[in-house]
């Protein structure tokens, strides 16, 4: 899913009411700026989409579902990026979703300049989101393993 330019919003608005407000808010909610739950609602209707339950996204990032539920409702706020990259992995995101979520989140995409960046966009090209398998190939190349929550 990509990012709605701003004038497409306001195309949208320009035809509806105080009625549709509702409507317009889950349609758009991944989209709206400064909302505290935008990442939340963001990962919701990924893993929706892909039929993938919370509970199994905690189990195969190797997070507390505790833990993991806090962060992604953002009641806990991480400084940890890997940790929401594990997140996304354990959700099977493509690149672009993996990136919206990191900006959401407030972290920086993916880049295409850092070498340990390259290797986990390579692998989710690969279609690898096998976290074990992931800091296995990490590792063999003289990177840094996804660090988990207990490095937050």
């Amino acid at each position: 899913m990509q990012d709605k330019p701003t004038n497409e919003l306001n195309a949208q608005l320009e035809k509806k009411t105080l009625a549709d407000l509702d409507i317009y808010l889950n349609e758009n909610r991944s989209y709206m700026a400064d909302e505290k739950l935008a990442f939340y609602y963001y990962m919701k209707d990924v893993l929706d989409r892909k039929r993938i339950r919370l509970k199994d996204v905690y189990s195969s990032a190797d997070v507390s579902e505790s833990y993991g539920s806090k962060i992604i409702r953002m009641e806990k706020h991480t400084r940890n990026r890997d940790m929401i990259i594990r997140l996304c992995l354990a959700g099977h995101f493509s690149l672009d979703e993996m990136n919206r979520a990191l900006k959401l989140y407030g972290f920086r995409e993916l880049y295409s300049k850092n070498a340990r960046d390259v290797m986990l966009i390579l692998l989710i090209n690969d279609r690898i989101f096998d976290i074990y398998e992931i800091d296995e190939k990490l590792q063999a190349r003289g990177y840094e393993p996804l660090k988990s929550d207990s490095c937050d």
